[in-house]
């Protein structure tokens, strides 16, 4: 799985990447999060709301939700 450290330099205004989550039964839902190209979110520059879904995401990998995949944030 893909580091989830709060080291990363990325925030919401200027990240170039985005650690997406996508729904295994429905097409075109999930989470996308700001961060770096190695995948790192900073969970100190996200709301308490933003960081909980965060969290839920990855409780959810497996269950509901795929591995995340980095993705590049101009894309969506």
């Amino acid at each position: 799985m893909i580091a989830t450290t709060a080291t990363a330099n990325a925030t919401a205004a200027n990240a170039n990447h985005q650690l997406c989550f996508r729904s295994l039964f429905h097409s075109g839902r999930g989470f996308a999060f700001p961060c770096d190209p190695r995948g790192q979110v900073d969970l100190d520059q996200m709301s308490e709301r933003a960081r909980n879904n965060y969290f839920y995401a990855r409780a959810m990998v497996g269950r509901e939700l795929s591995v995340p995949a980095v993705e590049d944030a101009e894309l969506h």
